[in-house]
Order: structure tokens, then C-alpha cells, then sequence
């Protein structure tokens, strides 16, 4: 007969094995990114230094900065500075209305995807196959390059310089499960 002693560190063992398990289960709720190039997986990963707000989306899918960026022009001024830092603007021109590449700004997206922050973030982030290099440091393997946090702030930023008509379901996104 098994002592008392034995059964408790079986069953304490048994909850451990339990929460290991469970464990890869809550990192597959995180938000899964795609290539607009190809829809392979883009591997962008939680970073040391990462803002909480590049965590949440990381997880969720939704990028906290849109709903404020939009209510509020002045904080939108962050993102209109990476816009800038990082030479969006040569392409997309001062605001997003595009110059040598399509505006970002309009309800004619050149991908579907982009009706929500994920799709346009990963193009941001991975680049596309109509001439737009991968801007994210981790797709790029280029420490100089947009982290996570960054990318969030355009993308709010362009959200709130929208110009088209109808729904704007960016801010009403859920998170992803």
C-alpha cells in the first residue's frame, strides 16, 4: 500500500505535468502573424525593452495606439514622427495619401488585409512583393530597423489621417483567440 506521503508528491507531480501542458496552450493564443508576401509565419517575438502596449498587441492583435491616436491628433503626432524618422513618407508621401506608392489613407486597399491593424502591420512589418522591403528589425535581422512599438504608432497615426468612407473596423477590433 502506497503511503500518504507518496500520493501527495504523485498528484503535486500530476498538476505540474497538467500546468506544462497547458502552458504551450496559452502561447498559441497569441496573435499569429502572417506574410502579406506569401502567408508564411512572420516570427516577431516579445523582445526585451518592448513597450507594454507592443506586448498587448503581440498577444491580441490589437494595437492600443489606433482608438487614441484617432481621438486625440496631438498624441497622433508619434506615429507622424516614425512616419517621417523612417522614410515612409518618400513612398507614401507627408500624410499617407501616397506619391510612388498608394495611399494608406483611402478605403481602396491595395491588400484586404489592411481593413484591420493586424493586415497592415504585417505588411509594414514583412514587406511585400510589389517593391516594399520587410521594415521589422526581427523580419529583417536588422537591429536599426522598426521594433514593434514603432510600427504600432504609424499604423495609429495613418488611422487617425483616414479619409475614406463607411465602417472603420480598426476601432472595434477584438482580440484574437
Amino acid at each position: 500500500m502506497l503511503n500518504h506521503g507518496v500520493i501527495k508528491a504523485t498528484l503535486a507531480a500530476s498538476v505540474l505535468a497538467l500546468a506544462g501542458l497547458a502552458m504551450p496552450m496559452q502561447a498559441s493564443a497569441a496573435c499569429n502573424l502572417v506574410s502579406t508576401k506569401d502567408n508564411s509565419p512572420l516570427n516577431i517575438k516579445v523582445e526585451e525593452g518592448d513597450t507594454p502596449e507592443a506586448k498587448e498587441f503581440l498577444e491580441t492583435c490589437v494595437n492600443p495606439y489606433t482608438k487614441i491616436y484617432v481621438e486625440d491628433p496631438n498624441k497622433a503626432k508619434q506615429g507622424k514622427r516614425k512616419f517621417g524618422l523612417y522614410s515612409c513618407t518618400t513612398c507614401h508621401g507627408p500624410n499617407g495619401d501616397g506619391q510612388v506608392a498608394v495611399s494608406i489613407t483611402d478605403d481602396r486597399w491595395q491588400y484586404s488585409k489592411h481593413i484591420t491593424d493586424k493586415g497592415l502591420f504585417e505588411t509594414i512589418a514583412g514587406g511585400t512583393n510589389g517593391g516594399m522591403a520587410a521594415w521589422h528589425k526581427q523580419v529583417a535581422n536588422n537591429p536599426d530597423l522598426v521594433t514593434t512599438d514603432e510600427i504600432l504608432k504609424i499604423i495609429g497615426f495613418l488611422r487617425s489621417q483616414y479619409k475614406g468612407g463607411g465602417d472603420k473596423p480598426w476601432l472595434n477590433e477584438k482580440p484574437q483567440k
